[in-house]
């Protein structure tokens, strides 16, 4: 058990039970409806200089089964000046109570648009790895910082904590007047500084900033769209893809019952 990773009663107190049998994650600060997709973009500033990104994020309608508990899969792609250089499944599910834990993430590397590896994969109950909470069902100001998730195998540890509530923010997709910002941190690189994330009720994550660390990150939500019946299909089965080529790749997946997909349709046309 991880005892106070993040701090004094950060420990992690996961319950499989506690989850039901057919992911649904409705969380107000983290919704993920299959089918929506979230694109933000900025700047990563660095000793370097510049470099835009853009980050699509696709809620598809696949699950898979991690340390027995039914997920559902976010597909990420990552570009850097326009250039793909991850793509990554992340795995969430949420308790009935309403809190949203990660259970993994299978990030692939790009480098001159050829897969490089994907060397920072992590699976909850595998390596020593564990799941941990990705929003809370209530998260509250002044109270204690808690694990987002640990991976020992790959230095992964994110804490995160409630750092203000009901903030103003405007980005290119609008202007939000009850945002909720987290401050995220791995204080095993201490190096990275810290993650301001802000999140609006009902859309999820609008806007992320930096504070400290050698790379200053800025993000914004650009575009939050439902996609087609069609086009979900579509991501699903790149989706899929993805999942396979990791049964190939790492050790650790391939001990993993494949992704299935669940929902094939968005609502949409």
């Amino acid at each position: 058990m991880a005892v106070g990773l993040c701090g004094p009663e950060s420990a992690l107190h996961f319950d499989r039970t506690a989850f039901p049998a057919s992911p649904r994650i409705d969380n107000k600060w983290f919704p993920l409806t299959p089918g929506m997709q979230y694109t933000t973009t900025g700047t990563v500033t660095s000793a370097e200089g510049d470099t835009e990104r853009t980050v699509v994020h696709s809620v598809t309608g696949l699950t898979k089964v991690i340390d027995g508990v039914k997920t559902q899969v976010l597909w990420d792609r990552d570009y850097a000046d326009g250039e793909l250089v991850e793509s990554e499944l992340a795995f969430f599910a949420q308790t009935e109570s309403g809190d949203v834990w990660l259970f993994g993430e299978y990030p692939e590397e790009f480098e001159g648009g050829t897969f490089i590896g994907a060397p920072n994969t992590f699976l909850s109950g595998i390596s020593g790895a564990q799941a941990g909470i990705a929003m809370q069902t209530e998260p509250r100001t002044g109270t204690v910082s808690y694990v987002q998730a640990h991976a020992p195998a790959v230095g992964f540890l994110d804490c995160g904590a409630v750092f203000k509530e009901h903030e103003p923010v405007c980005v290119p997709t609008g202007c939000y007047d009850d945002v909720l910002v987290i401050d995220e941190h791995n204080p095993l690189e201490p190096q990275v500084g810290h993650q301001r994330k802000y999140y609006s009720a009902g859309t999820g994550l609008v806007k992320v900033t930096a504070e400290g660390g050698e790379n200053q990150e800025t993000l914004d939500l650009v575009k939050a769209e439902k996609l087609s019946d069609a086009q979900l299909q579509e991501i699903n089965q790149q989706a899929l893809t993805l999942d396979q080529h990791a049964y190939q790749v790492n050790p650790d997946y391939a001990t993993t019952p494949k992704a299935e997909v669940a929902t094939q349709s968005s609502g949409g046309k």
